[in-house]
């Protein structure tokens, strides 16, 4: 009778396992609905840097519109101190650097991406490229603003669009890049 519980036991542990590593390596569901007038979900995972640090604290994440001009957060706001070096997250081509409403801007066409192309800015940062250069991933780009920042915290607003859509940027990160290290799985007692 120990062995059969034993062996219960271990088959629904091994099923937990197996379930667990399935929805962990899954790709997340699409926030929206193909054809959405909102959000294109086919954003490529081009994206081989963060723009600030190796995984910064997301403040706030995008939070789609309801409709084309209606309120949300259309960027992620990434925790970063003034002075840090902000990076392109993909290849790409500076299509903007200068100020924008008093705001540092930088804005990157990326490469590969479609017609229209992908875009990603930054703001508020200070330039350190100039339009219509190519930039690589990782290569710094700017610099984080001490002024201007919309966050209670300084902090950097990424955010991307395919034309006038604008889209979830995070969605240019492989999962390598998004999840905060490896699974461990610890004794059951």
């Amino acid at each position: 009778m120990r062995a059969k519980r034993c062996v219960r036991v271990g088959t629904r542990l091994i099923l937990l396992l197996v379930v667990t590593v399935t929805a962990l390596l899954a790709p997340p569901p699409p926030l929206f609905a193909a054809g959405s007038p909102v959000a294109d979900v086919t954003v490529p995972a081009v994206g081989r840097a963060w723009p600030v640090g190796s995984r910064p604290r997301v403040l706030r994440g995008w939070e789609p519109p309801a409709s084309v001009y209606g309120p949300g957060h259309r960027g992620v706001d990434l925790a970063a101190v003034p002075g840090t070096a902000v990076r392109a997250v993909a290849a790409g081509r500076v299509s903007f650097a200068g100020r924008v409403a008093g705001k540092g801007v930088v804005s990157v066409e990326l490469t590969g991406t479609g017609d229209p192309p992908l875009r990603t800015t930054y703001e508020p940062v200070t330039a350190t490229v100039e339009e219509g250069e190519e930039v690589e991933p990782g290569e710094v780009i700017g610099r984080v603003d001490t002024a201007g920042s919309h966050c209670t915290t300084t902090c950097v607003h990424w955010g991307l669009r395919r034309g006038e859509t604008y889209l979830n940027p995070l969605g240019l990160l492989p999962p390598w890049l998004l999840h905060r290290g490896p699974s461990r799985l610890l004794p059951v007692y």
